[in-house]
C-alpha cells in the first residue's frame, strides 16, 4: 500500500472513532422506557410515579402514540385517545429525555383492565369527598354534644360511652378517606354543568349548547384546566342497555365540547360511562328517573398548577 492510500485509511478510521466517541453516548443516553402509575395530569404534561419510587415528568405531543394492549399474551394493540391517560392508570412510557430531564413520550401503553380500574377510582373521588365533609360535620356536632354532656357526666355515663364509640368510628372513616384523596384527588372544581336526557335518548337538547360553551369560555381563563365528562342512566331497563346509553350520552356531550367549543384533546379527561351508578333521584318516580338520565361536565384545575 502506498503512502497516499495509507493516509486515507488512517483518516477514515480516526473520523469513525471520533463519531462514535462524540455521538454514540448521546444517542444511547436519550432513549428511555419507564413503567409506573399516573400520579397527576395537566394538559399535555403528566407525572408518572415509576416502579423505582421516583416521579418522572412526561411530555405528551401530537405524535405520541397511545395504545391499549390486548389478548392473552398482550400481543395486540388498540389505538386509544390521549384522553384515556387519567390519574391512577398504570402505564408503560417509551421516549427520550430532553435537556430539562423531561421524558418526551413517543408511545404510552396500558392494559384494558387497568383503565377500567382507574375510571372507577376517579368516578368515586368526588362522591367520597362529599361523604368525608359530611363525616367531619357530624364529628363537630358530636363534639359539641359531648362538651354539654360532660357537665353531667355522672348521670349520663352510658350515653357518653355510646357517643365516644361513634366518634372513633367516624374519625377512622375520615382518616382513611383523607389518605385516599392525598393520592388521587389532585383537582379543584371550578364549574359544573348537568345535561339531562329523555328516556332512551342520547341526543343533546340544543338548550344545553349555551351553558356548555359558556363553561368552555370560562375554562380558557383557568391555567392548566381539564374538563371531565361523565354519563349516567336511570335503572329503568337492562343494565347493559343503560351502560350503553350512558356511554353514548357522554360521547354526544364530548363532541359538542370538541367540535363547537374547540377544546383540545389534551385538555379532556376520558369520557366516563357510569351506567346506573350514583343515582341522584328516586328511580321509583318519573321525576327521579329524569334526574338520573344525565351527563355531568366539570371544569377542573390541577392543584399543582394552582400552587395551593
Amino acid at each position: 500500500m502506498n503512502r497516499s492510500k495509507l493516509k486515507k485509511v488512517v483518516r477514515s478510521v480516526l473520523l469513525a472513532a471520533l463519531a462514535i466517541a462524540f455521538f454514540g453516548p448521546v444517542v444511547a443516553a436519550q432513549s428511555a422506557k419507564i413503567e409506573g402509575l399516573i400520579k397527576s395530569r395537566s394538559g399535555d404534561t403528566m407525572i408518572v410515579k415509576s416502579s423505582g419510587s421516583s416521579d418522572v415528568t412526561v411530555q405528551l405531543t401530537d405524535s405520541t402514540q397511545v395504545g391499549q394492549v390486548q389478548g392473552l399474551f398482550k400481543a395486540r394493540r388498540k389505538e386509544m385517545s390521549m384522553a384515556a391517560l387519567i390519574p391512577g392508570l398504570s402505564v408503560k412510557v417509551e421516549g427520550t429525555y430532553d435537556s430539562q430531564k423531561i421524558l418526551v413520550a413517543q408511545s404510552v401503553s396500558f392494559k384494558g383492565n387497568d383503565l377500567e380500574d382507574a375510571e372507577k377510582i376517579e368516578a368515586g373521588m368526588h362522591e367520597t369527598k362529599a361523604q368525608v365533609q359530611q363525616n367531619k360535620e357530624e364529628l363537630e356536632k358530636q363534639n359539641a354534644a359531648l362538651k354539654a354532656q360532660n357537665e353531667s357526666l355522672q348521670k349520663q355515663q352510658a350515653q357518653l360511652t355510646e357517643h365516644q364509640a361513634k366518634i372513633a368510628a367516624n374519625k377512622a372513616a375520615v382518616d382513611a378517606a383523607i389518605a385516599r384523596f392525598g393520592q388521587l384527588d389532585d383537582y379543584y372544581i371550578f364549574d359544573e354543568v348537568t345535561v339531562n336526557f329523555g328516556n332512551g335518548k342520547t341526543k343533546v337538547d340544543p338548550k344545553y349548547n349555551a351553558p356548555l360553551l359558556a363553561l368552555v369560555d370560562k375554562a380558557k381563563t383557568v391555567e392548566g384546566y381539564m374538563i371531565e365528562v361523565k354519563g349516567y342512566a336511570s335503572s329503568s331497563g337492562s343494565v347493559a342497555l343503560n351502560q350503553k346509553l350512558s356511554e353514548d350520552r357522554s360521547a354526544a356531550v364530548t363532541n359538542i365540547l370538541l367540535q363547537q367549543g374547540h377544546v383540545p384533546l389534551t385538555r379532556m379527561l376520558a369520557p366516563g360511562a357510569m351506567g346506573e351508578a350514583h343515582q341522584v333521584g328516586d328511580d321509583k318516580t318519573e321525576k327521579g328517573q329524569a334526574e338520573n338520565r344525565r351527563v355531568v361536565v366539570r371544569l377542573l384545575q390541577n392543584k399543582g398548577i394552582a400552587g395551593l
